[in-house]
């Protein structure tokens, strides 16, 4: 049985530079505090807990003399403005590219055009983008795009990890329904590339396994991608998900992963899977 493992399958490089900077963070300060957790994995969660990082849901909660860490998928400008105001040492390890599109929806709005966001509703990523501008609209999927009423001028970004496919089926529909519209592809490189690879392992391998929290969109959106091309995929958290069962009589396994994925769990799993072989 060959296993494959897509070249970028886990951390992509904004989530790996905020975790490290999490470990760094309470390894100097003894302890660092976050508002929910820094990405959605619950692995990573624990791992974290166990070097000092502790998750709250309010500024309040947070020792003055103690640091908060702003998560990778960005924080909202109300938060900021109350951190700045309360002179509170801030850790910012949200993904650059997310304070790009931060930047980008500013200057949309600027040029007078109504922001559309295509995302999913109370995704923390899409909160953040969300809290830049004035009376934002956000639209999931190509039936919310359909029952938009349309205007005459609006600036269009996605979340970052949003399909490509879905963000063209509902741009093709805004086209019909906003006459200036200005659409700015804020889908993250990563995102693209693991998206892409996953589509080429789909078709050349037996099985397919992403491995990813059922807590993480990118994950799930993974999932659901390679099973519209291999019916044979499953999502899965770590090598205790898997059943044996799955391997019978294959030959191939591709392996991928969300962004938000530690590389150790890809590890554990390919390596519970070669055991299999020696069965």
């Amino acid at each position: 049985m060959k296993i494959y493992i897509a070249k970028d399958a886990g951390y992509c490089f904004g989530v790996r530079d905020a975790v490290n900077l999490a470990y760094d963070t309470a390894k100097k300060h003894k302890s660092v505090y976050m508002l929910g957790d820094i990405v959605h994995n619950e692995k990573v969660v624990e791992d974290l807990e166990k070097v000092g990082t502790k998750v709250v849901s309010d500024l309040s909660e947070i020792p003055k003399d103690k640091p908060i860490l702003f998560r990778a998928h960005g924080t909202t400008t109300d938060v900021w403005d109350k951190a700045k105001k309360e002179n509170r040492n801030i850790i910012d390890a949200t993904c650059p590219l997310v304070h790009d599109i931060h930047e980008e929806v500013r200057k949309l709005e600027k040029e007078g055009r109504r922001i559309i966001i295509i995302g999913d509703h109370g995704h923390d990523e899409v909160t953040g983008i969300a809290s830049q501008v004035k009376k934002p609209i956000i639209i999931s999927n190509i039936e919310e795009a359909q029952n938009y009423r349309g205007i005459k001028k609006a600036g269009v970004v996605s979340q970052s990890t949003q399909s490509i496919e879905n963000v063209q089926e509902i741009i093709n529909i805004l086209m019909t329904k906003v006459y200036d519209l200005n659409f700015i592809n804020t889908i993250c490189y990563p995102t693209k590339r693991n998206q892409e690879q996953i589509k080429e392992l789909a078709k050349k391998c037996d099985i397919m396994l992403i491995i990813g929290s059922f807590t993480s969109a990118n994950s799930k959106r993974l999932t659901m991608l390679s099973k519209i091309i291999n019916n044979n995929t499953y999502q899965v958290t770590s090598k205790k998900d898997l059943n044996k069962n799955w391997f019978v009589d294959v030959k191939s396994v591709g392996i991928s992963a969300g962004a938000s994925t530690p590389d150790y769990l890809i590890e554990e799993v390919k390596n519970e899977i070669k055991e299999y072989n020696n069965d």
